[in-house]
């Protein structure tokens, strides 16, 4: 009867330990560096997606495919997309935001016009999704932090987020306005308080930066919390399934 006991226990077991990775939701998150890993702990700079695991809970695997450097053009060209799309199950979860990267004129390998390659590079994505039984996502650029002589913040990626706010419309999926709700935030706490969330290093603290950084675009561990949460709470308001994994707690 024991021996009997054991073998039942061990089935169950095996059969749950395979069972539960196929059963996990996913939300693969694809964009650039201001979305990106960046395992170097000695080094102040994060992603946003580097710190959203922390707001959900172990039911719901999040993957970070986003790279520094990297546009909606590069990102395919260099292979990157076709690995995300091998990874796929059906009814994962797909966030892209790209934007930053795009509107480098002077890099082509970079460089996708707002106009038409911008807009046709996301429709491609989403039909790539949707073709392996995945739901695609679209979030707008985070704002850059470039305020002007009279203390007023510069929308300066406010075209992409519109067309990627319009191939979201016409493509009918989720569109979270990150570039809108993070610049409605930086204005409103001002230029000076907003500095708290991106890298500002004084000399001598790095050895990366010996003469110090100030880089209003790319977040530190502070900012890239903030914008998790941001995107947390637009879970909320739309009353997005993905709200269902988030800990309560944290917001």
């Amino acid at each position: 009867m024991r021996k009997l006991i054991v073998i039942f226990v061990c089935w169950g077991l095996s059969n749950t330990a395979f069972s539960l990775p196929n059963n996990q939701l996913t939300l693969h998150l694809v964009g650039d560096s201001t979305m990106s890993n960046k395992p170097n702990s000695a080094f102040p700079e994060r992603g946003w997606g580097q710190l959203l695991p922390q707001f959900f809970n172990r039911k719901l695997s999040i993957k970070n495919h986003a790279a520094n450097g990297r546009s909606t053009r590069r990102f395919i060209d260099e292979g990157r997309w076709s690995v995300v799309l091998s990874e796929l199950h059906i009814d994962d979860y797909v966030l892209i935001q790209f934007g930053h990267n795009d509107q480098k004129v002077e890099d082509p390998k970079r460089y996708a016009s707002v106009e038409e390659d911008y807009p046709a590079f996301l429709h491609r994505y989403i039909q790539d999704v949707k073709s392996k039984g995945a739901i695609p996502l679209i979030a707008s650029s985070i704002c850059r932090r470039h305020f002007n002589e009279n203390g007023e913040l510069e929308r300066k990626l406010i075209d992409y987020a519109q067309a990627a706010k319009k191939v979201a419309l016409e493509e009918d999926i989720v569109f979270f306005d990150l570039n809108q709700i993070s610049c409605q935030f930086l204005a409103k706490i001002g230029e000076q308080q907003s500095q708290q969330y991106f890298i500002q290093v004084p000399a001598g603290l790095y050895t990366r930066y010996p003469d110090g950084k100030i880089d209003n675009t790319h977040l530190n561990v502070i900012g890239a919390s903030k914008i998790a949460q941001l995107f947390v709470l637009e879970l909320k308001s739309k009353k997005h399934p993905l709200f269902n994994y988030v800990y309560r707690e944290t917001l």
